[in-house]
This record gives structure tokens, C-alpha cells and sequence, in this order.
């Protein structure tokens, strides 16, 4: 004990607990100063992130899609169309078991692996914070059931859309084409600005063609939403642009009546305005619905799709290539004149059989004994063989390759629509290239009459024709006519090239024009028994066509040869333009399975006529032909 009465370890016991009081002290102070600095980050430094992410979980982003472009024919018919549904969303990030979610969901809302198939590929499309669509077309009764188990499925929700829509259906099916879900391929190479919150785009015809019009501007809103994600209020939004609507050349009620002329029959047909380019119809026949794609088509109907023989997928009127037959031999004979090969009165004798000098195999005519001795209109009028073997021998066949492509046949239109196929016009080059063959004698003769590698569309032998009809001025086909904003009134016409002229003498064209009046209005024509120039107004100029699906001399025609084989042996052609001395409308009609050109196809065109004269206004009819000298063309021809 000290003097002051404590004892050593006592006071050594005070020193210690001061220095750990102190020591307790400098660590809540630190401790202090450490939470006083994290809240001053937090607050300051890390605030804007922070107060994103809170109102993150009472604000969602919603991306508005813009209305689509709709698509009128030249009266104001709708042709595509916007109607209102609703989808099923999901946002990933909100579920944390997705396989599981998808098993308890489809007892709720029924889904097919087509469904789970296409939502699965979209999660892989989408960020992990935005709506992937899963079920698109909920009906009624899938909607009230999903709202009273909407609780169980935190991240799902449904949300009303405009879908595509086809009023008309097949009918236009290979014109307008259709939109689809955006695929992996789309997602890689689309503006995703310009396509946020979109989940269809243009897959064929003029809904690929022109997506860049139809599409718009994307909108977006901003929702405050409760913890479970319900909307509460819209806190801002700025609305979508609409795309442009297109206006079409096209005509319904000439497509319908084209259709229904067809009587299912396989083929097609295409009409064109000869004056500017106007395509007024194009019709496939089968054709599909194309209202099956726009939401993702199932497997079973795609597969019905692919496996029907008759092909309603192919858009024969532009990707269907068909040996021309006669429908050439006008081309041809005009470029005997322009050439300078052939006058209009020259004349060549027909016995039945052709011959190339110094080879023994002779190229059958039309008519078993011949015709006797014809020239260019009445070898146009009967559609006589030999006159255009001899032509198309004098020409060689580099000459008539380079006549026949001012025309447009060997390569595509330029019709604005995609994936147009050009056909084929034989040549040497083109057989070396694909056969590695030389081009013989023979091979030049048959080509005159559209026999051997032809291949043509209908699309293509309507444009060649109407440049033939309007003077030998070639105009570029086109579908779209104007566009506009909304609603409104048109605006100015789609530009279109200047036309070609591809002819110099008119009086070469007024020959062979001849001649095509023969078709339809002579008693020794092609065309005159199936009457189609009777009772009609104006006169018509036409040709027929022809071209074999099999040879005389082959197995199945020697021993089959029914009605019912006759009937299905030949590729059947007419082209037509009328009136002949003011051409508003030219036609070509091809079926895949007909008799003859004259009898199965040419009806087909006078109905296609009969249409076309009953939407043309009087006022907007030309004046009756009357002139003694088309009277004289119309006479019978003889040889």
C-alpha cells in the first residue's frame, strides 16, 4: 500500500480500462465516421444510380411499337389492316424459375410448343429487362382466367397490341405478302431504336418491299406500377408514328373476278395498264391465307403448306417459268421487220413440215398438210410454224437473243416487289454455262416458236406485251401508286421511270398488231372459236400459246392418250390488249395443265375484259373502233 492508499494492481487496472475505453471510443468513432462517409457516397456520389433503380421498381419503360402502314387497291379497298388484340408478355428478369412458370402457366392459358418453341427463341432475341412476347390472339375466356391467377406469375403480364390483318385473304396473298415474328437473322441486322417494342416485320411482297415505309416510329410511356407490377398511372409518354399507308394500281374487284374465272384451276394471270405501267392485277392460283403467318403459322399448316402439289406458296405470276409456245411468234415477227429481215408481205410456204437445209429431220407446223403460202399476219393470225422456224433460222439465234431481251424477257421486270425471277432466254452462252453443251441448228429453229430452254413469267410476258401495245414504249410495272400520312388524301404518284422505246418504225408494230386481231376476230384465228371477241365492245388483239409438257413421242402420250391426258398435256397461253386502237389494258393467262391456248385460257381473259370494262367508267371508255380500215383487219385472213 502507498501513501495514497491504493494498491500497484489497482491502479494498473484503471490505466488498462482507460486505455480500452479509448481504444472502444477511437473504434465507434471510426465506426461512426465509416457509415457517416458510405451514407455521404451513397448519397452523393452513388444518387443518380440508386434513385434510378428505386424508381425503376415503381417506374417501368414501355416501348410503344407504331402502328403499320395500311395497304389500299386504287378505289380505296383495304387490302392490310391493323385490328386490336392481346398478348401474353413476360419480363425475364422478374421470374426466377422459367421452365417451371411456363408448366403453371399452361394449365392457365393453354400453350402449344409452337408457343413455348417461338418464346424461348425471343428470350434469346431480348435483354433480360424487357417484354418478350409469349402468346399472341388471347381469346376472351384465356384472358379472364389469366387475370384471377395473374398474382402467381410475377413477370407476366397481358398487353394489348394491333395485329395484321387480311381482309381479303388468298386474294391478295402474293401481293401484299405477309408480316411474321422477327427472327434471330432480322434482330442482328434492324435498327433496335427503330424497332424497340416491335415484334413483326415485312417477310414477303409488299410488306418487305416497302418496310422501310410502312414501319413508322416508335413511341414509349413511362408506368408507375405497384409491388406486384400493376399499373397505377401513365407518367409520361410520347406517342408512335404510324407508317405511311400505301395506295396500290392494283384492282379487287378485277383480281376477284380473275380468281373465280380460274375456277381452281392452277395457273395465273397478270393485267397491266400498257399507257403507264399500272399493274391492275396479278393472281396465283391456288393461293394460301396469309393471315396464318403474321402470329407464327403452326407446324401442321406450314406442313400442308409445303406438302400440297400444287405448290400455293410459289408466287407463279412472278417466280413461275413457263415455256412461252406461240405467244412469241408476235415478238419474233416484229423483229424480222425491225431488223430488216422481213417485209410484212413477204411470204413463206407452209406444207405441214421444216426442214434446215442439208438436215434430214424435219420441225412439224401447226396444220398437218400446212397452210400454203402466208405472210406475217396471217402466219401471227394461224399461228403457222414454219414462217417463224424459217425467221427464226434467218435471225440466228444471237440476233433473236438480243431482240427478244429489249423486251424484257431473260431478267427480271423491276416490278416493286422482291425476289422476281428473270426466266430463261436460251442462247449458246446460256447452254455452255448450264449444260456445257454446244447450241445447235435445231435448237435456234424451235426457239422461234417458244419451244426448247424458254422459260418466261407471266409477269414478264405482260410487260412485253404491253410494250407492244402502247407503241413499242416500255414502262417498268409497278403495285404502288402513291403513299401517305395517316389518313389523308394521296400525295404525289410513286416516280416512275421514263419509259424505253424500243421499236422505230410504227407501221412494223401496226403489222403484227394486225395480225393479232386475226387471232381473236377471223374465222381462221387461233382464238375465234372460243368466241372471245364476241359481244364486246372494242376489238381485240391477242395471241395464243401452247408449249408441251410432254412430247407426241413419248411413252405416256402413246398409250394414254384420254381427255383427261389431252387436257393436262400442254402449258396454255393467250395474251390479249384491248381496245386494239387505244390499248388500256393488257392481259396474259397462263394454265399449267390446258388443251390448247385458244380454248382453256383465252375465256379466262374475256372475263378478265368484262371486269375490267365494267369498273371503267363510260366517261373514261375510248370511243368504239369504226374506222373502215380496223374493220378491214378484223376480216377473215386467208392464205
Amino acid at each position: 500500500m502507498n501513501g495514497h492508499g491504493e494498491l500497484p494492481d489497482e491502479r494498473a487496472k484503471r490505466a488498462r480500462f482507460g486505455r480500452r475505453a479509448l481504444a472502444g471510443f477511437a473504434i465507434m468513432l471510426a465506426l461512426v465516421l465509416a457509415v457517416a462517409g458510405r451514407f455521404v457516397y451513397l448519397q452523393v456520389h452513388e444518387h443518380a444510380e440508386y434513385s434510378t433503380r428505386a424508381k425503376a421498381n415503381r417506374v417501368r419503360l414501355r416501348h410503344l411499337p407504331p402502328p403499320r402502314g395500311l395497304i389500299y387497291d386504287r378505289e380505296g379497298k383495304l387490302l392490310a389492316d391493323n385490328i386490336p388484340a392481346f398478348r401474353l408478355d413476360v419480363i425475364p428478369d422478374k421470374v426466377q424459375h422459367m421452365d417451371a412458370m411456363l408448366q403453371r402457366l399452361a394449365m392457365v392459358v393453354p400453350l402449344t410448343d409452337d408457343d413455348i418453341r417461338r418464346f424461348k427463341q425471343g428470350l434469346r432475341q431480348h435483354r433480360t429487362f424487357e417484354q418478350v412476347p409469349l402468346k399472341f390472339r388471347l381469346t376472351e375466356s384465356e384472358r379472364d382466367r389469366f387475370a384471377v391467377d395473374q398474382w402467381q406469375f410475377p413477370g407476366v403480364s397481358v398487353d394489348p397490341y394491333l395485329t395484321r390483318n387480311y381482309p381479303y385473304g388468298a386474294e391478295f396473298a402474293h401481293v401484299t405478302g405477309y408480316v411474321g415474328r422477327i427472327d434471330e437473322k432480322e434482330q442482328a441486322r434492324l435498327d433496335p431504336d427503330r424497332y424497340a417494342g416491335t415484334t413483326h416485320v415485312g417477310k414477303t411482297g409488299l410488306e418487305k418491299q416497302y418496310e422501310d415505309l410502312l414501319h413508322g416510329t416508335p413511341g414509349y410511356e413511362l408506368v408507375e406500377v405497384n409491388a406486384d407490377q400493376r399499373p397505377l398511372r401513365v407518367l409520361q409518354r410520347v406517342p408512335a408514328k404510324p407508317g405511311r399507308n400505301l395506295y396500290l394500281t392494283i384492282d379487287e374487284r378485277l383480281q376477284r373476278a380473275t380468281i373465280t374465272a380460274f375456277a381452281g384451276q392452277t395457273g395465273a394471270a397478270v393485267a397491266i395498264d400498257p399507257r403507264n405501267g399500272n399493274v391492275l392485277a396479278m393472281v396465283t392460283v391456288p393461293s394460301f391465307d396469309p393471315n396464318l403467318f403474321v402470329n407464327g403459322i403452326s407446324q401442321a399448316d406450314y406442313s400442308a403448306l409445303l406438302d400440297d402439289p400444287e405448290k400455293p406458296l410459289l408466287n407463279r405470276a412472278m417466280r413461275g417459268g413457263y415455256p412461252p409456245g406461240s405467244t412469241v411468234k408476235p415478238f419474233i415477227g416484229l423483229g424480222g421487220l425491225e431488223l430488216g429481215l422481213r417485209k410484212p408481205d413477204d411470204t413463206v410456204l407452209s406444207t405441214g413440215t421444216f426442214y434446215i437445209p442439208g438436215v434430214a429431220r424435219g420441225y412439224r407446223d401447226d396444220q398437218r398438210y400446212g397452210a400454203g403460202r402466208v405472210n406475217l399476219m396471217q402466219a401471227i393470225t394461224q399461228s403457222v410454224n414454219t414462217y417463224f422456224y424459217s425467221l427464226a433460222l434467218q435471225m440466228g439465234i444471237g440476233r433473236l437473243d438480243q431482240w427478244m431481251a429489249k423486251f424484257g424477257f431473260g431478267s427480271p421486270t423491276g416490278i416493286d416487289l422482291p425476289d422476281e425471277t428473270g426466266g430463261v432466254l436460251p442462247s449458246p452462252e446460256w447452254k455452255r454455262k448450264t449444260f456445257k453443251q454446244p447450241w445447235y441448228p435445231g435448237e435456234t429453229v424451235i426457239s422461234g416458236i417458244g419451244q426448247g430452254y424458254w422459260m418466261v413469267t407471266p409477269m414478264q410476258m405482260a410487260h412485253a406485251l404491253a410494250s407492244l401495245a402502247d407503241g413499242g414504249r416500255s414502262y417498268t410495272p409497278h403495285l404502288l401508286a402513291a403513299t401517305s400520312e395517316g389518313l389523308e388524301t394521296p400525295e404525289t404518284p410513286y416516280p416512275q421511270a421514263p419509259p424505253r422505246q424500243l421499236t422505230h418504225d410504227p407501221a412494223d408494230i401496226a403489222a403484227v398488231m394486225q395480225g393479232m386481231l386475226g387471232v381473236v376476230n377471223s374465222p381462221l384465228g387461233t382464238a375465234y372459236k372460243a368466241g372471245i371477241g364476241k359481244d364486246f365492245p372494242y376489238l381485240i388483239a391477242g395471241k395464243t400459246g401452247t408449249a408441251e409438257r410432254y412430247s407426241r413421242t413419248s411413252e405416256a402420250y402413246n398409250t394414254n392418250r384420254n381427255a383427261q391426258y389431252l387436257a393436262e398435256r400442254h402449258r396454255a397461253w393467250f395474251i390479249c390488249f384491248a381496245p386494239a386502237d387505244h390499248p388500256q389494258i393488257a392481259i396474259a393467262v397462263v394454265l399449267e395443265r390446258g388443251a390448247w391456248g385458244g380454248s382453256a385460257a383465252a375465256p379466262i381473259a374475256r372475263k378478265m375484259l368484262d371486269q375490267w370494262l365494267a369498273d371503267t367508267p363510260p366517261s373514261d371508255r375510248p370511243p368504239p373502233i369504226t374506222t373502215p380500215a380496223t374493220q378491214t383487219a378484223a376480216a377473215p385472213i386467208t392464205p
